[in-house]
């Protein structure tokens, strides 16, 4: 989770131990909720969101992958990341994708039930 803390923090996350393990919790989980908030709140104005889930949250998982990748990290104190390590890069996507479908799904649910 230092490594999260790293966009804040810079290189220094790492040496903080605990403290910045925990920040980079929080990050990381306040940025995970966020995404999946929005989700929810544009698919209440957006159905087909919410009626084809599987299409909607790939490709809202492509988006956040681009988003993180190509804006956030950028502009953090990371600096813009290196795609060489072609594992790393796919396991990323993949994590991205299955995110998107959890958010889709999980509104999906939400809103049929209210």
């Amino acid at each position: 989770m230092q490594s999260v803390a790293r966009g804040v923090l810079g290189t220094a996350s790492f040496e903080g131990g605990v403290p910045t393990a925990l920040l980079g919790v929080l990050l990381h989980y306040t940025i995970a909720v966020s995404m999946a908030v929005t989700y929810y709140l544009v698919s209440r104005r957006i159905g087909a969101l919410t009626r084809r889930p599987i299409a909607c949250g790939v490709a809202y998982g492509v988006l956040l992958y681009l988003i993180m990748n190509l804006v956030v990290l950028p502009l953090s104190a990371v600096g813009m990341p290196r795609f060489d390590n072609v594992v790393w890069v796919a396991m990323s996507v993949v994590m991205h994708l299955v995110f998107g479908l959890i958010c889709a799904f999980t509104a999906r649910r939400a809103l049929s039930a209210a």
